[in-house]
């Protein structure tokens, strides 16, 4: 463990070199955010970074402490994200070598990202299939090769390099009164608490972490690091099982109050970060925000000086799908729950006016039984979840059975797409896409426009906030009845449609004929 003092600590963040490669960055109050949550909101940009994410800070100013001798010998650092990038921008900006040893399984995008900024001074070794064996390659070849290991957190010096934000924080807004740091390996949470606590004792710092993967609230508990059994992966950038021995050290001193935050909250804050900036940052990114909105909804906080740190922005693009889904029920803007109501002509009406004219966000439904049908929707809540628990009573009261799905990890990932599947019983079933104007109480306006006529088999509806709503729709319509549908539907006012009975993808998945083409 480390000896190196508070005093010390101070003399290593005001002498660090940092900014011959970092920025620093924009200090900014978030206006919009400030506003819905009563209190005034600051974000510290470290997005801003050529490596966007803090990460450069630590790694170059440890690099920057070696010795010629070292310098000449190279540096190896183990890494699938923003470290790597930081080793390898500060590696060419330095003139020296680095290896960089990454997983076999990290995505193309973040080898060429360490490729493109370290050029010829940096060699990628993709070894094992996670970080652990990846890490352990990375001492191996420093042993081998007498390269100088750079860790990604636990090190005095890369806790120093992080600790300038903690003094460019005060620098422009010395009167906060919580800090929210984020924490994976500790390094960032360390290095600020150390600097913020020596100069003003009297800002809390909260730190946060991911539900699940808290390493540093197991290690409070146990009084020690130690091991998490496993760590999730949506928040990447603190993935990790074990706090660093340094981190925990000055985070058990300097660190108030630790909090968690689920990925549907971290999900809520992205777009709350966008919401102000228009920048998208990366879940790890988000945590400091999502926990803001946590912490003062619990705690009744009004009127105070809050601050975050938007620690990283390189998010895979294709998360952004799972961030929209997911968004609004980490606002409690959206609840999602399944209903049981009677397999009868006219059931979906009756239930949507049950829902008022609430906005309904999705809707999934499949025949199944003459009996009941199974549903699962998604409402927009307006006053959160109290409204919620209005519609379950109104729900209750007229005899439906449901229960909540919100928090409820599989049905929000999995289930809310695997609703129904092939109806037990032949059918003379259609299928038709419908395309409406949005807006709301609009899916019940579709069902009074369709009628009672005809038995609806399959439904699928999901609000995306876009000016057209759009269902998939099946119906049983004998075949003496088809005439008269089709002369139904050219009378529908406003509605676009078309019929998807050949669709190979109905076909196969859902269709009463075996999956038959």
């Amino acid at each position: 463990m480390s000896n190196v003092t508070e005093f010390e600590y101070l003399q290593k963040i005001l002498r660090s070199p940092v900014y011959d490669v970092a920025v620093n960055s924009d200090f900014v109050k978030l206006n919009r955010f400030s506003e819905s949550m009563g209190n005034e909101v600051w974000l510290k940009r470290e997005d801003q970074q050529p490596v966007k994410s803090f990460k450069l800070r630590g790694a170059y100013n440890r690099i920057s402490q070696l010795s010629q001798a070292q310098l000449d010998a190279g540096v190896v650092a183990a890494s699938a994200g923003n470290h790597a990038q930081g080793v390898a921008y500060s590696a060419a900006r330095k003139g020296i070598k680095a290896t960089i040893v990454m997983p076999e399984t990290t995505p193309d995008i973040k080898v060429e990202a360490v490729r493109n900024f370290g050029g010829d001074n940096v060699k990628i070794v993709l070894f094992g299939s996670n970080f652990d064996a990846a890490n352990a390659k990375a001492y191996e070849l420093a042993k081998e090769q007498g390269l100088t290991m750079i860790p990604p957190f636990d090190n005095d010096d890369v806790i120093a390099g992080q600790g300038t934000i903690g003094k460019e924080i005060l620098e422009k807004n010395p009167d906060l009164d919580i800090l929210f740091i984020a924490v994976g390996g500790g390094g960032l949470a360390a290095g600020i608490a150390t600097y913020v606590k020596a100069i003003r004792p009297d800002i809390k710092v909260v730190a946060v972490e991911a539900e699940d993967s808290a390493c540093l609230k197991a290690a409070l508990e146990a009084g020690q690091p130690v091991d998490l059994p496993s760590v999730g992966i949506f928040a990447d950038g603190v993935a990790v099982k074990r706090i660093g021995e340094e981190p925990f050290r000055l985070c058990q001193q300097y660190v108030d109050e630790v909090i968690t935050v689920n990925s549907d909250e971290i999900c809520a804050a992205i777009k709350d970060i966008f919401d102000d900036t228009r920048v998208i940052a990366e879940p790890a990114g988000a945590l400091s925000i999502a926990a803001i909105r946590k912490y003062v909804r619990e705690n009744d906080i009004k009127g105070k000086k809050l601050a975050g740190i938007l620690c990283g922005a390189n998010i895979n693009f294709h998360t952004l799908r799972y961030v929209s889904e997911r968004c609004e029920l980490g606002e409690q803007k959206e609840a999602v729950f399944a209903v049981k109501i009677p397999e009868q002509k006219g059931s979906f009406k009756k239930f949507c006016k049950i829902l008022g004219g609430r906005s309904i966000t999705e809707f999934n439904y499949r025949f199944a039984s003459d009996r009941n049908a199974h549903v699962f929707v998604g409402i927009k809540l307006r006053e959160g979840l109290s409204e919620f628990k209005q519609l379950t009573d109104a729900l209750e009261a007229n005899g439906y059975q449901w229960f909540d799905l919100s928090n409820n990890e599989i049905a929000k990932l999995h289930v809310r797409y695997m609703v129904g599947g092939r109806p037990p019983t032949l059918l003379n079933e259609h299928i038709y896409s419908f395309e409406f104007p949005e807006s709301p109480g609009a899916l019940l306006r579709f069902l009074e426009t369709l009628g009672d006529r005809w038995n609806i088999t399959l439904f699928h509806y999901r609000n995306h906030g876009a000016a057209q709503g759009l269902v998939l729709a099946g119906f049983d319509i004998p075949d003496l009845d088809q005439q008269e549908f089709n002369q139904y539907l050219e009378k529908l006012s406003g509605y676009l449609y078309q019929e998807q009975t050949d669709n190979p993808a109905y076909k196969f998945f859902l269709s009463d004929l075996n999956g038959v083409f």
